[in-house]
């Protein structure tokens, strides 16, 4: 983990100070569920938070670096469904995560992943 991205080690330790110093301050995180994307810093910052407290036991089983891209495999659960994804990251000059675009399988534990992530919105909405 010593040579990894400081954004895996802000995932896998949900370090979300760690997280926010990871990420440019125009980042867009393209999500695996809607169109558009979310944009900005604290935008992309609130919305790591809640994946993170919607995905259990995440770890990352993969890292592939090559220039300004970083690929992520990784494994987690949701409620009883396993999923497993990758967070592909697009990085700026200064290594900064620019673009983050995240898949995830299979489509069971996506649509779990969903309901959990829109309960979640709802909670902090209200």
């Amino acid at each position: 983990m010593a040579g990894s991205h400081p954004f895996r080690r802000a995932a896998e330790t949900k370090d979300v100070d760690l997280l926010a110093e990871t990420l440019h301050e125009d980042v867009v995180l393209h999500s695996p569920v809607l169109f558009r994307g979310f944009e900005g810093r604290d935008t992309v910052v609130t919305v790591i938070s809640h994946v993170a407290a919607t995905l259990e036991n995440l770890s990352y089983t993969d890292e592939l670096a090559e220039g300004d891209t970083v690929v992520l495999r990784f494994k987690a659960t949701v409620g009883d469904r396993e999923l497993e994804g990758i967070d592909f990251l697009q990085l700026d000059d200064d290594g900064r995560v620019r673009e983050l675009t995240v898949f995830m399988r299979p489509f069971s534990a996506l649509n779990a992943f969903n309901e959990g992530m829109k309960a979640r919105l709802e909670v902090a909405e209200g």
